[in-house]
C-alpha cells in the first residue's frame, strides 16, 4: 500500500493494517519451525524464538482489554514470557510452539475485532498502563507503542529463523 493510501485511511484502519501485517510476518517467519527449533539458543545471547513468540502473545493478551475484548488466557499462564522475564534457557519452562501459535492466532483475531469496534473518542482517554511510565499516556499512544513493539519482535523472529537453521522467509 502506498504512503498516500495509508495516509488517507482513517486512523483505526491504519492500526488494523499494522496489526494485520504483524500477524502475517509472525506466521511467515514461523513456517517450517518445529518446537525444538524454537528453543535453539542464539550464540549472541538473544532470547530464543519460543520466548519471542510467547512474548508477542503475552503483550497482546495483556493488551486485549485496551481493545475492549477479553484476554485469551489468564495473565499468569503467560507470565514466563512477560516483559522483563529472564531468558528462556530451560525447555521445561517453554510452552509448546503449536500452543503459542494457536494463542497468537486467537489474540490477533481479537485485536482486529476490538479495533473494528473501538470508539475513536476512547483513543484520547488516559491509558490504563504505560510501558514507558509516561504519565500522559493515552490509549492512542499506547496502541501505537504496542504495534511498534509487535512489529519489532515479529522482525526479530526472522533473524531467529537463522538461529534455528532455516533460511529467511521474507525476501
Amino acid at each position: 500500500m502506498s504512503e498516500a493510501a495509508v495516509a488517507a485511511l482513517p486512523e483505526i484502519e491504519v492500526l488494523r493494517k499494522s496489526a494485520q501485517l504483524v500477524d502475517v510476518v509472525v506466521k511467515v517467519n514461523l513456517e517450517g519451525i518445529s518446537h525444538s527449533d524454537s528453543l535453539k539458543q542464539s550464540p549472541t545471547g538473544e532470547n530464543c524464538l519460543n520466548w519471542v513468540l510467547g512474548h508477542l502473545v503475552c503483550i497482546y493478551n495483556n493488551s486485549l482489554p485496551l481493545f475492549g475484548v477479553e484476554p485469551v488466557r489468564e495473565k499468569a499462564a503467560l507470565a514466563r514470557y512477560d516483559r522483563g522475564s529472564k531468558p528462556l534457557t530451560d525447555s521445561s519452562e517453554a510452552m509448546q510452539l503449536s500452543e503459542l501459535l494457536e494463542i497468537w492466532s486467537e489474540a490477533a483475531r481479537r485485536v482486529q475485532e476490538g479495533l473494528a469496534s473501538v470508539d475513536k473518542s476512547r483513543l484520547d482517554t488516559p491509558a490504563p498502563f504505560s510501558p514507558s511510565n509516561d504519565p500522559n499516556e493515552t490509549v492512542r499512544s499506547l496502541m501505537t507503542t504496542i504495534f511498534f513493539h509487535q512489529a519489532y519482535h515479529a522482525g526479530q523472529l526472522g533473524v531467529l529463523r537463522h538461529v534455528a537453521g532455516k533460511s529467511g522467509a521474507i525476501a
